[in-house]
């Protein structure tokens, strides 16, 4: 569905389903025609949908046969001079323009559709994980060769990749540094928009449409989030262990905390209360489990996690 005559314009919605699996932080996914990897997606219709959440629930459901909780909208993208978005045929003058959403879940349960699966989101953006290394190798010698080429260039890409060990990681700047590696032509994306590329090989996976750009969008909204929302429960069963509320946080900042401060943080918050019961699934001695209080959720009062990094 278009408006505006002869130049129109083109809705499409895209969800970014997020949970920890399998001690992942993992993206609920889908196939395109072309068998490329996708978010759960779909065109706008404002003669029969009535609202944008609305058809896009619907999208996710028929897609990947998973029913969202709460989500929150993400972003706009519609940026002239890319191929994408391209998310529904059409006349190629139209504009597209694509609707991000985000939600998450602590019920990752299997999705039986063809197609539909849990991808790991270090699949699609390997150079988040610094849990045991910095810059992947070939990522950084492509990387400084482009900065090299132009001396301003190593001013935007030093901050956000920090090369070296005095300069500091923003696990939030998720979006930022994938924009810099299209722009530098390293990911498949600007191959496909036209750009005279050749990407290196960085183990990473490609997605159909503008949907990497969404996602790196849902990513660093969830892990900014961490920090002043316990939206970090929202991906936890009703019971957990400490240790496994850390596991978790580190698998979606990428990042290694610190166990000490990490849990004195984690119990100064008021958020978690013990059980009384102890997990006898952790593989060594019995651990204490607890559960999210919710204190201050209803009146927006509650806090965030503490995210003690390892130097």
């Amino acid at each position: 569905m278009s408006w505006g005559g002869e130049h129109g314009v083109r809705i499409s919605l895209s969800a970014v389903v997020m949970a920890v699996r399998g001690g992942r932080l993992s993206v609920l996914t889908t196939e395109d025609a072309n068998g490329d990897l996708a978010l759960p997606s779909g065109p706008f219709d404002p003669v029969h949908d009535r609202t944008f959440e609305r058809a896009l629930r619907a999208f996710v459901t028929d897609q990947t046969g998973f029913g969202l909780g709460f989500v929150e909208q993400l972003y706009t993208f519609g940026d002239a001079g890319r191929s994408a978005p391209r998310a529904t045929p059409g006349p190629d003058q139209q504009r597209e323009i694509s609707v991000g959403y985000l939600a998450l879940t602590a019920d990752a349960v299997d999705v039986a559709p063809p197609g539909a699966r849990w991808t790991s989101v270090l699949e699609v953006f390997p150079w988040e994980d610094r849990r045991q290394a910095g810059t992947p190798e070939v990522l950084g010698a492509a990387l400084r060769a482009w900065a090299e080429a132009d001396a301003r260039r190593e001013t935007r890409y030093e901050p956000l990749f920090a090369p070296g060990p005095n300069l500091r990681w923003d696990e939030g700047a998720v979006l930022d540094r994938y924009e810099l590696l299209y722009e530098a032509g390293l990911v498949a994306e600007a191959l496909r928009d036209g750009q005279d590329t050749t990407p290196p090989t960085l183990g990473d996976r490609p997605m159909s449409s503008d949907h990497r750009r969404i996602l790196a969008t849902g990513l660093g909204r969830l892990r900014s989030k961490l920090r002043y929302r316990p939206v970090l429960f929202e991906l936890m069963p009703q019971t957990f262990t400490l240790s496994g509320l850390q596991a978790a946080a580190e698998a979606v900042v990428g990042l290694n905390l610190h166990k000490q401060n990490f849990r004195r943080g984690v119990e100064r918050t008021g958020l978690v209360e013990a059980t009384g019961r102890l997990s006898t699934g952790t593989g060594g001695r019995p651990a204490e489990l607890f559960r999210f209080t919710g204190a201050g959720v209803q009146d927006g009062q509650a806090p965030g996690l503490a995210l003690p990094a390892l130097r």
